[in-house]
Formats: C-alpha cells, sequence, structure tokens
C-alpha cells in the first residue's frame, strides 16, 4: 500500500514530457528558420526536414497526454496534471499544423521549380 501512495505522490511524469514534446512540435520549425536565416551553410529549402521533426514530436505528445489522462483517472485525480494535458494536446495539435502547412509550401514550391523547366 506504501508503493501506492508513494507513486500518486510523485505527480504525473507523463503530463509533463507530453508539455515538453508539444512545445518542441511548434518550435521546430521556427527555430530551423531562424537558424537558416542566421547562418550561410544552410538555406531556407533545407530547413523542411523540421516537419518531421514537429510531426514526431507532435504525435508523441498526444501519446503522452493519453497515457497522462489515464494516469490521472487510474489515481481518482491525485496525479494531477490536467491542465498540462490540455495544454499539450493544444500545442501538439498546432504543431502538426504546422508542420502540415509547411509541407503544402514545400511542396508548392517543388511543384513550380519543377513546371518552370
Amino acid at each position: 500500500m506504501a508503493s501506492r501512495t508513494s507513486d500518486s505522490s510523485r505527480g504525473n511524469v507523463r503530463a509533463t514530457v507530453a508539455l515538453f514534446a508539444g512545445l518542441c512540435a511548434v518550435l521546430a520549425l521556427p527555430a530551423a528558420v531562424a537558424l537558416a536565416r542566421r547562418t550561410h551553410a544552410i538555406v531556407l529549402l533545407d530547413a523542411a526536414w523540421a516537419i518531421p521533426v514537429a510531426i514526431v514530436c507532435g504525435i508523441l505528445a498526444l501519446l503522452f497526454a493519453r497515457g497522462a489522462q489515464g494516469r490521472i483517472r487510474f489515481t481518482l485525480e491525485r496525479a494531477g496534471g490536467r491542465g498540462r494535458v490540455r495544454w499539450s494536446r493544444r500545442l501538439a495539435v498546432l504543431g502538426i499544423a504546422i508542420a502540415l502547412s509547411a509541407s503544402i509550401a514545400v511542396g508548392f514550391y517543388e511543384l513550380l521549380l519543377r513546371l518552370e523547366n
């Protein structure tokens, strides 16, 4: 019984990880664009490599948020982290939306380059 009490008093680590992954999903593409602007070795089109990073981080945030929500239910609301779960879901969806819109932009750019020749 003592291990269960100490387990629930530990908090909801999954909610914190989900929030961090959601932040990474949202910030991956702006960070890549800022890096491309500051360095001459990376061009703006190279920032497109951050698209899969943002999508993976967004999916991980959604999965960790689901696990954190399950932990909240399992511990009968003692684990806490409901606000972090809510924000991580919002950030994950926003990060995935940014990544999808960036992939559409890169796709159209590539299409225009092919049609130009």
